[in-house]
C-alpha cells in the first residue's frame, strides 16, 4: 500500500468502487501521519447547486506506529458530487486534493473528486453483453445490384465502386456528398454471414432515412428508406434475417435537425408538402427557429443546408416519440435500438420522452448517446447533463478509450491510457460501463490506419488528403500498431465497435476518405484473420460481459491487466516498444492457456516488440 491521504479507487479509502446508486451507504477514510497533528478531519463536498458541506470524520484506528485513519459515512442520493478532504492542525487548515492519476495529495492546488450517484432502477438492457458492434456506412458496404426504384434525377452514380470519393464541393453532379457507389440493405444482408464470422452481434447503420446526400445526416423524411438503399421490406427481412444469426441492427437517430431540402423545410420545392420555408402557415414552421423568414433560421454549427430543429415543440416531439410515430414505427420494423447523434444537442426534456418512448415499446431496446467527451460530467445546454443518471441513455460512444488507446501504441505512455480508462470506470455506472461503445475510428475520424501511421495532416486539405497512401514500411508499422490498438479496443470495458473495412486495412484521412468502398476483391487476409479470432475469443469468453477491470502494470510502454468474473480470468498485456519488455506474474499462471503471444516462464512474461500477449485460465481453481 502507498502511504496516500486518499486513494479513490483503493476500497480501503473508499467502501465502493465508481459510481454508486441511490441510497447507498458509502464509508471515506483518510489516512494521515501523526506528524500532522489533525485536531478536526472534515470531508468536503457539494452538488452542482449548493455550496460545500464539511463532514465531520472520526478516527477510525491507526494503520501502524505512524499512520492513522478517520472515516466518515455518506449515504447518497441521485446527483454529481464533488469532494475533497481537509483538516486543521497547528499549521492550519490542509486540503486533500486529487493530482494527476487520481492520487490524493495534502495541496490546495488539486482538483476535486468526483462522485456518481444514479436512480437506483437504473437498468440497461442485456443484448449488447460481450457483443461486437460493426458500423455500416450504408452507401459503401456492398452493392446488391438490385435494382433501384424511384431514385431523384439529381443524384450522380458511380459505377466504380472503390475508387476515391469525390471530395470537390462544386456545382456539377459529382460533387462531394453526391456521389453514390449503391451500397444497399439487401446487400448487407447478403453478407450476413461474413459479418458473423467476425463475431458480429450488432449492425449500427449510419443514417437510412430518404436524405439528399451520401451520408443522409440531412434527412428528408423520418418515416421512408432512401429509395437507393431500398425500402421498409428490405429493412424488414435484413432485421429477420440477422436475427437468426443472432444479430440486431441498431439505427442512427438524427434528431437535432433536418436536411433544408426535405419534407419538413422544403427549401427547393422537391416535395408536394408546405413546409417550413414555403409558408409560415406550415404544420411545420414551428419545428424551427427564424431570425427572419424565409433566409435567416438557426442551422446546425451553421451549415444553411441542416436547419435545426426545436426538439422541445410538442408537436415535434411527439411526432418522433410520441405513440405511432418515428420510434414505435421502426421498432415495430425490427429494429434493436438507436444510436442518437449528437445526444449533447438534444435537451433533457428530448432526452427523457425518447427514452420512454423506446423502453415502453421494447425494454430491452438499446440507446446509445454521440458524446465524445466524458458523459457522466458533460455540461450543455447551461447544466450539467444527466444522461448516464437514469432514464435517458444506456450508453455512449466511448471517445475517450478511442483517443487513449491511439495516443498509447503511437508512443504515448501506459499511465496515461491506465488513468483514463480507470477514471471512466469510476465515473460511468457499471451497466452503462459495461455496454459503452468502444471504436477506435468512426464514419467523423479518420481510417484508423491512417491515423496510427499516416503523415499527420497538419491542417492541410482534402486536395492533399486525396493523394495520400501509405508507404510499404507506413503500412506495415501500422498494421502492427492496429493490433495492439485492437486488442485493447476488444478487452477493455465495454463492447468493441468496428467500423466497416478497418478488419480488411482501408486506409483514409477525413471525410469523405474515410468513408470509401469496402474493399471485397482486397481484403488484407492477414489481418482480417486476426479480427476473426480476436472476435470469437472475444464472443466466446464470459469476463468480458460483466467482468472486474483489474490493473496489473502500467510502464511507459507497456500496459497489463486482468478482466475476470467467476469463471474466467483474462490477462492482457500489450508493448508499444520497440524491444521486448518483461512483467512479472504470480505463480497463479503458470498452467494457463496461451491465446496470444508468448507462455510465461519461472512467472514472468515476455511480451514482444510492438507486440501482446492474451493469457486465460479458469477462476475456479482458486475457490
Amino acid at each position: 500500500m502507498k502511504y496516500l491521504p486518499f486513494e479513490s479507487r483503493d476500497k480501503l479509502y473508499k467502501s465502493v468502487f465508481g459510481a454508486c446508486e441511490d441510497g447507498r451507504s458509502v464509508d471515506f477514510r483518510v489516512l494521515l501521519h501523526k506528524d500532522a497533528q489533525p485536531s478536526s478531519v472534515y470531508m468536503k463536498i457539494r452538488d452542482d447547486f449548493s455550496h460545500y458541506k464539511y463532514l465531520p470524520m472520526e478516527p477510525d484506528g491507526q494503520y501502524d506506529d505512524f499512520y492513522f485513519w478517520f472515516k466518515t459515512t455518506l449515504t447518497v442520493t441521485t446527483g454529481l458530487y464533488w469532494y475533497c478532504f481537509c483538516y486543521d492542525s497547528p499549521f492550519g487548515r490542509m486540503e486533500i486534493t486529487r493530482f494527476k492519476y487520481g492520487e490524493g495529495v495534502v495541496s490546495p492546488d488539486g482538483e476535486n473528486w468526483q462522485l456518481t450517484v444514479y436512480e437506483k432502477n437504473y437498468k440497461a438492457p442485456d443484448m449488447l453483453e460481450n457483443g461486437i458492434i460493426y458500423q455500416i456506412f450504408p452507401d459503401r458496404f456492398f452493392n446488391s445490384k438490385s435494382p433501384k426504384h424511384n431514385l431523384p434525377a439529381d443524384r450522380f452514380l458511380r459505377d466504380d465502386w472503390g475508387a476515391t470519393p469525390e471530395h470537390r464541393q462544386t456545382d456539377s453532379p459529382c460533387r462531394m456528398c453526391n456521389d453514390y457507389f449503391g451500397g444497399d440493405l439487401q446487400g448487407i444482408c447478403l453478407k450476413l454471414d461474413y459479418l458473423a464470422s467476425l463475431g458480429v452481434s450488432h449492425i449500427y447503420l449510419n443514417p437510412i432515412f430518404e436524405a439528399h446526400s451520401n451520408h443522409r445526416y440531412n434527412t428528408a423524411d423520418y418515416l421512408k428508406i432512401d429509395p437507393l438503399l431500398g425500402n421498409e421490406e428490405d429493412l424488414k427481412n435484413l432485421c429477420t434475417q440477422a436475427k437468426t444469426r443472432g444479430i440486431s441492427i441498431i439505427l442512427d437517430g438524427v434528431f437535432s435537425h433536418t436536411g433544408d431540402d426535405s419534407v419538413y423545410f422544403n427549401k427547393y420545392n422537391r416535395y408536394k408538402t408546405l413546409g417550413a420555408y414555403n409558408s409560415c402557415d406550415s404544420k411545420y414552421y414551428n419545428w424551427y427557429s427564424f431570425n427572419a423568414w424565409p433566409e435567416r433560421f438557426n442551422c446546425w454549427w451553421g451549415v444553411p443546408s441542416l436547419p435545426e430543429v426545436n426538439e422541445a415543440n410538442p408537436h415535434y416531439s411527439e411526432f418522433i416519440t410520441g405513440e405511432g410515430g418515428v420510434v414505435d414505427h421502426w421498432l415495430n420494423c425490427g429494429i434493436s435500438g438507436w444510436r442518437l447523434d449528437v445526444a449533447d444537442e438534444l435537451p433533457d426534456s428530448f432526452l427523457d420522452k425518447f427514452y420512454a418512448s423506446v423502453k415502453s415499446k421494447n425494454p430491452d431496446a438499446v440507446i446509445i448517446g454521440e458524446v465524445w467527451e466524458d458523459a457522466s460530467n458533460k455540461f450543455s445546454y447551461g447544466s450539467r447533463r444527466r444522461y448516464l443518471l437514469g432514464g435517458q441513455l444506456d450508453s455512449v460512444m466511448n471517445y475517450p478509450f478511442a483517443q487513449a488507446i491511439i495516443n498509447f501504441v503511437k508512443g504515448g505512455n501506459a499511465f496515461d491510457l491506465m488513468d483514463t480508462v480507470l477514471t471512466i470506470c469510476e465515473n460511468y455506472p457499471r451497466r452503462c460501463l459495461k455496454l459503452l461503445m468502444n471504436h477506435i475510428g468512426t464514419h467523423d475520424t479518420q481510417r484508423i490506419l491512417t491515423a496510427l501511421s499516416g503523415e499527420a495532416a497538419l491542417g492541410r486539405g482534402r486536395d492533399w488528403q486525396c493523394h495520400q497512401k501509405l508507404s510499404p514500411d507506413q503500412r506495415n508499422h501500422g498494421l502492427k500498431l492496429l493490433q495492439l490498438a485492437a486488442v485493447l479496443q476488444y478487452t477493455l470495458p465495454g463492447i468493441p465497435s468496428l467500423y466497416y473495412g478497418d478488419e480488411a486495412g482501408m486506409e483514409g484521412y477525413g471525410d469523405p476518405f474515410c468513408r470509401g468502398c469496402y474493399p471485397w476483391q482486397n481484403q488484407d487476409k492477414d489481418l482480417l484473420d486476426f479480427y476473426k479470432q480476436l472476435g470469437n475469443f472475444r464472443r466466446s469468453c464470459s469476463a468480458f460481459a460483466d467482468g472486474d477491470f483489474n490493473p496489473i502494470f502500467a510502464g511507459l510502454g507497456i500496459i497489463c491487466y486482468t478482466r475476470n468474473d467467476a469463471d474466467t480470468e483474462v490477462l492482457v498485456a500489450v508493448n508499444r516498444w520497440k524491444e521486448s519488455d518483461f512483467v512479472l506474474l504470480d505463480e497463479r499462471w503458470n498452467n494457463c492457456r496461451v491465446i496470444f503471444g508468448n507462455a510465461p516462464e519461472n512467472n514472468t512474461l515476455c511480451v514482444e516488440a510492438f507486440g501482446f500477449t492474451v493469457l486465460s485460465r479458469n477462476s475456479r481453481l482458486d475457490n
